[in-house]
């Protein structure tokens, strides 16, 4: 039996790497988990009374590309958000971002660049999802170093004339996981240009977007259309896990232009799985409200001023701009997760396992990755000996 090759490189899984490092190690004290990003604040409370009254469509085969009652609500959302005036045939649902992230590049990515293998850029650290659909696509991903000196977002426009014009996808995180950073409106403008001028598209995971301090992050979509870019250059995607605190709903959506949307339904078609109609409806009044949203991003930002006032000595501590991520400088973030953990019963994530080493080096090599969805009080306690344990 022959396998294809490409797949012999694909990234190291994160957690069962984090379980192999400190599963089977004595904590120091009572367990909390700071690793993963899953919300634990109250999502809205009409969502048991949606699907409840919704229970019978489970029989029902869903809309491949979503009820037009949910489009419209998307819609509407991209509307107030981000004055954005999607077309419904322009948006499709998604179980979740993931889903849709690693789809897209089977839809759209071409088997030949400028008569070479395509590229598809990945920020470094990375969602692992970028570079597996690279790899799915027989592309080659180039991973991107998002440091401090490029204010951990990537900085593509420094890449050789030769891979950007190989390039066919540049994926890219804004608010960044991990690190929390924006991409503010010149970085998507210098973005957006240097994608027209070499033909590539940008699939703008905007996971974290209603996540932030006080500044709404600017969206992709939205600074496309402003710039009069190519409707095809952008693709968005949008998730309820993070912003009304569903992360187990699998819902979320993209949008972009009518022959990528075209493509990528068309794919939905023979090699996706729909939103099942229940969750659909859900998603729909969900999408329709802010209240729940207004509500969640409070609680995060007493959160940030927790993190501030006990990680605020802590040398190289950098404030998040938005997200639910502490990116925490250290010296080898895999040492450092595993001393934590036996001295103080914390769970942390090495951020090399977010990362992808490169002849620059790998960038997380030197942080762990905390996550700040527990209660305030738990948080607090929790970075209180993080701080600690660390700092001396």
């Amino acid at each position: 039996m022959v396998f294809p090759e490409r797949f012999s490189t694909l990234p190291v899984p994160t957690w069962p790497r984090l379980r192999g490092l400190l599963d089977g190690v004595e904590p120091g004290g009572a367990v909390i988990n700071m690793t993963i990003g899953e919300p634990q604040h109250a999502f809205p409370t009409f969502v048991a009374d949606i699907l409840n009254r919704e229970m019978a469509n489970f029989s029902r085969y869903p809309n491949n590309n979503g009820e037009d009652a949910l489009l419209q609500s998307i819609a509407d959302f991209l509307a107030r958000r981000y004055g954005v005036d999607q077309p419904l045939d322009r948006i499709m649902a998604l179980n979740g971002t993931r889903e849709g992230l690693y789809n897209a590049s089977m839809a759209v990515c071409p088997e030949r660049k400028n008569g070479k293998t395509p590229i598809i850029l990945t920020p470094n650290p990375f969602y692992q999802v970028y570079a597996v659909a690279a790899l799915s696509v027989a592309a080659e991903p180039y991973y991107v170093n998002a440091t401090i000196e490029t204010g951990h977002l990537p900085d593509f426009a420094g890449l050789p004339q030769d891979v950007l014009d190989r390039t066919a996808i540049a994926y890219i995180c804004s608010p960044a996981n991990p690190q929390g950073a924006v991409a503010d409106e010149a970085y998507w403008r210098d973005l957006i240009a240097l994608a027209e001028k070499h033909d590539f598209m940008i699939f703008a995971d905007e996971c974290y977007s209603e996540i932030y301090r006080e500044t709404p992050p600017p969206g992709a979509l939205q600074v496309a259309r402003e710039v009069g870019a190519d409707p095809e250059r952008v693709l968005v995607f949008h998730s309820l896990s993070k912003r009304s605190n569903l992360a187990g709903l699998r819902s979320g959506f993209c949008a972009g232009g009518p022959e990528t949307m075209k493509r990528i339904r068309a794919l939905r078609a023979y090699a996706g799985a729909p939103v099942p109609g229940p969750i659909q409806a859900v998603s729909a009044a969900v999408w329709a409200d802010e209240d729940h949203v207004i509500a969640s991003r409070d609680l995060y930002r007493a959160k940030y001023d927790v993190a501030d006032e006990v990680m605020g000595n802590l040398p190289g501590y950098r404030s998040p701009q938005a997200g639910f991520f502490l990116w925490l400088p250290c010296t080898d973030g895999e040492a450092t997760a595993q001393h934590i953990w036996t001295t103080t019963g914390v769970r942390t994530l090495p951020g090399a396992y977010l990362s992808h080493d490169t002849p620059a080096g790998n960038p997380g090599r030197d942080y762990i990755r905390v996550a700040l969805v527990a209660p305030k009080e738990d948080v607090a306690r929790g970075l209180t000996l993080i701080r600690d344990c660390i700092h001396h």
